[in-house]
């Protein structure tokens, strides 16, 4: 089963970090911490496997993603610490990207 996705704070390293947006917008998520923000993206590895959502799924305020292949946000963990879209089950690296210190 998958776990989901957790991100650090680029800017102070806290994992107290919440999305403050929408898929349709963007992905700006904010350190509770320091207030810095940052938006992830994925790029492609290459692979495929199969993954369970995990259970619960994640709230709307958690962190999120959308894969670069088919722009779903079911992106999880898998149990060896790789990201997979649960909808075309790409395997994705996860980069940080727009960082603006808070």
């Amino acid at each position: 089963m998958g776990s989901k996705l957790q991100i650090a704070c680029p800017h102070c390293g806290s994992k107290d970090v919440f999305y403050s947006c929408e898929p349709k917008c963007c992905f700006n998520h904010v350190c509770e911490e320091c207030k810095g923000t940052f938006e992830p993206v994925t790029e492609a590895l290459g692979g495929r496997r199969k993954i369970v959502p995990p259970d619960p799924l994640p709230d709307c305020t958690e962190p999120a993603v959308a894969c670069c292949l088919c722009e779903s946000v079911a992106v999880y963990v898998d149990e060896d610490g790789v990201l997979v879209c649960a909808d075309c089950q790409a395997t994705l690296r996860l980069e940080l990207t727009e960082l603006a210190p808070g």
